[in-house]
């Protein structure tokens, strides 16, 4: 049975952990699965958003203790969570049951966050002994206020999905039957977008998170500018003024 299910469709690639038995515990074959079809959501110029979800009860309980204490386990945050660091294009997340650690951490590594009525998260790290490895440390703060981050942080607890959703840790809360139906929902706005202005998008409000407001700015006027260069901005434009949806390139 694969670990990791991957489905590509209409410009989306579907990436479910399936490891259902532990609650989609992941090891490092797990892992290494997620961040190859991270490496094709880049590469794969056909497809422009990725959708990560859980089979069974949970989206992802995080790492699998079993498999951690194992001497293959040495390294094994080094190459999913800097890919996702790195990714050029959204990923949506779509989460329910149980998120937790490396759950989390992954969760918090997507652009757009959806949960279903029954998720809550946590971040139990702390009561095994370690800390996040996955970024967690500096991604939850960043996302929710510092005082509840830290709280998770130090306490190893756990909040329900209203508490998240109240927090801003996910953008929508959603009866279990409809949580992929919104995450596609999502998709397919992002879809109708310039594939090219999505992608500096990303990146523009992504590296200016961490630069003075005055670099920040400069940077988004050197994308701004080379933008309008593209045969997408010019397409765009034309269709508008013509009343008609764009034909985008990606040029």
């Amino acid at each position: 049975m694969k670990k990791v299910i991957v489905e590509k469709k209409g410009g989306i690639v579907y990436v479910k952990i399936n490891r259902p038995e532990v609650l989609n515990a992941c090891d490092g074959d797990t892992y290494n699965a997620i961040a190859d079809a991270w490496e094709d959501l880049e590469n794969d110029p056909n497809l422009r958003v990725g959708i990560l979800s859980g089979e069974g009860r949970s989206f992802c309980v995080g790492t699998d203790i079993k498999w951690v204490k194992s001497p293959e386990a040495e390294g094994f945050v080094d190459r999913l969570y800097p890919r996702m660091l790195t990714l050029t294009k959204p990923v949506i997340a779509a989460i329910h049951g149980h998120c937790n650690g490396g759950g989390l951490e992954q969760v918090l590594a997507c652009d757009i966050r959806v949960a279903a009525e029954n998720a809550h998260f946590g971040s139990g790290e702390v009561r095994l002994g370690w800390i996040p490895g996955g970024y967690g440390t500096q991604r939850l703060p960043r996302v929710i206020p510092l005082g509840n981050a830290l709280e998770l942080l130090y306490t190893g607890g756990r909040i329900d999905g209203t508490e998240a959703y109240r927090l801003g840790l996910v953008n929508h809360l959603v009866p279990e039957d409809q949580l992929m139906a919104t995450c596609e929902k999502i998709a397919g706005e992002i879809l109708k977008s310039a594939p090219l202005a999505v992608q500096k998008m990303k990146a523009v409000v992504m590296q200016g998170l961490d630069m003075p407001l005055t670099q920040a700015v400069r940077l988004e006027k050197e994308y701004f500018d080379w933008l309008m260069r593209t045969e997408d901005s010019k397409e765009g434009a034309l269709a508008f003024a013509e009343k008609r949806a764009p034909n985008w390139k990606a040029k």
